[in-house]
């Protein structure tokens, strides 16, 4: 998911590239699309655990423990990490022709729009709500009782719409997070790469893309107890 999703952030961000400035609905479809692949490959071994979030979520409502948890919340942080270094060698030559440190530093992490940390924080919660609480009224058809089926269980392509939408209706304030891992993993790896004239990590934001999603993912998972 990093890798794709990475992958068109640095092909529309940075400099001679062949998607060079082609714009935020480029970068929403392919990110919903990555969501699809990651989700399609995951599925069989985890549920489909790509997100911290979702897997809070599911740890909240009992569908699984305590060591699953921590250990799908290690994997999708390592992965997130393999995933941005692959993006850095595959745009070597790229991120070499780019001056602007907060393009290239965004090939890896989020970052306001508006710095506003409060509203910031609302955004990252607010998206990963919606992705949550949505999820879990997804429903198999195939199911006889119709009953929301599981965070694991969910088919992919509902799950990319989803996470299109999020991107062009609410990812405009932060970039849409809403994922833990995707963003402090990156994150990570970019305060550790050979990066010519990069930005700071920016501690005072980078736990906002952490903490809010937990929160988003938390109430949802709450409300859809209450209102089972």
């Amino acid at each position: 998911m990093i890798l794709l999703g990475g992958g068109v952030v640095a092909n529309v961000v940075l400099n001679q590239t062949k998607g060079n400035n082609s714009g935020w609905i480029v970068i929403t479809t392919a990110w919903a699309f990555a969501v699809f692949v990651g989700v399609t490959i995951a599925g069989p071994y985890s549920g489909a655990h790509l997100n911290p979030a979702v897997t809070l979520a599911n740890y909240i409502m009992g569908n699984i423990d305590l060591q699953s948890t921590l250990s799908y919340i290690g994997a999708q942080f390592l992965g997130a990490m393999a995933g941005a270094t692959l993006v850095w060698i595959t745009y070597k030559d790229h991120f070499d022709q780019t001056d602007n440190p907060g393009a290239k530093q965004a090939v890896f992490c989020t970052a306001p729009a508006i710095r506003n940390i409060p509203i910031n924080l609302f955004s990252e919660a607010l998206g990963t709500f919606v992705l949550i609480f949505t999820i879990l009224h997804f429903k198999d058809a195939s199911l006889a009782d119709h009953s929301p089926v599981g965070l694991g269980s969910i088919g992919a392509i509902p799950v990319t719409f989803l996470v299109w939408v999020i991107g062009l209706s609410l990812g405009g304030t932060t970039g849409y997070a809403i994922n833990p891992a995707r963003d402090l993993g990156p994150r990570i790896i970019h305060a550790l790469l050979p990066i010519k004239n990069k930005a700071h990590f920016d501690l005072r934001y980078a736990w906002v893309p952490v903490v809010g999603p937990l929160i988003g993912a938390s109430l949802a998972a709450l409300l859809f107890i209450i209102l089972k």
